[in-house]
């Protein structure tokens, strides 16, 4: 009896190992797997960003045109004709390729994200959750410093975020950084706040449908 039951305690050790180790391979397998799976919706992220910028016509501005093979994709103006004059001031596209002193590299994607929906110039804006789209309330800057116009922020804000992360994934992870200063641009001394109230611009997020202007069926 003892040896029987010796043996059976042998036995039931080995599969005790076996199953430890299947149950360890399978672990290994499923964060394998997990990893593949994020690394494929990370990437799918960067395309979808991608088509974005170009049906958005960023290049037109930045540099490229529609064409992301084009020389000086986003890296900003680089001839006389990519300078708006904005009343008495002039105003360049900034390089937005992910350089880390020329271009958006010091940046992180939440500024940027920042930059599409606020309108909030990443360089003198946190890396934090914007929690209201009025200065002054929540923690809106009191006294923002807003993306020189021509950039067609007002009409960005309303898009969807993960249109907006897209585009932010895309332009710090989809290009190659190219080191190409651009002078700054000119601005008045609120630094565009005037330019971008809510009379001017409209509110954000958009009033509810119908307006006066609308209708139902």
């Amino acid at each position: 009896m003892i040896r029987r039951s010796s043996s059976a305690f042998r036995l039931s050790g080995v599969c005790v190992i076996i199953l430890s180790i299947a149950a360890c391979t399978a672990q290994v397998g499923t964060t394998a797997n997990a990893g593949v799976r994020e690394g494929q919706a990370r990437q799918d992220q960067i395309l979808r960003g991608r088509d974005l910028v170009v049906q958005s016509d960023c290049g037109g501005c930045h540099g490229g045109g529609g064409n992301p093979a084009a020389k000086g994709w986003l890296d900003g103006q680089r001839t006389p004709n990519q300078v708006f004059q904005i009343g008495p001031f002039k105003t360049r596209p900034r390089n937005l390729t992910p350089d880390n002193t020329t271009g958006t590299g010091r940046f992180s994607e939440r500024q940027i994200f920042n930059a599409l929906r606020y309108g909030l110039r990443p360089g003198e804006t946190p890396d934090i959750e914007i929690t209201s789209s009025t200065p002054g309330q929540g923690n809106f800057p009191a006294n923002p410093k807003y993306l020189a116009p021509p950039m067609p922020w007002p009409a960005f804000r309303h898009m969807p975020d993960e249109q907006l992360w897209a585009i932010a994934a895309y332009l710090k992870n989809g290009l190659k950084p190219v080191v190409h200063r651009v002078p700054d641009s000119e601005g008045p001394p609120d630094f565009w706040a005037s330019v971008y109230s809510v009379a001017n611009i409209g509110p954000y997020p958009n009033l509810p449908f119908p307006t006066a202007n609308e209708r139902t069926r």
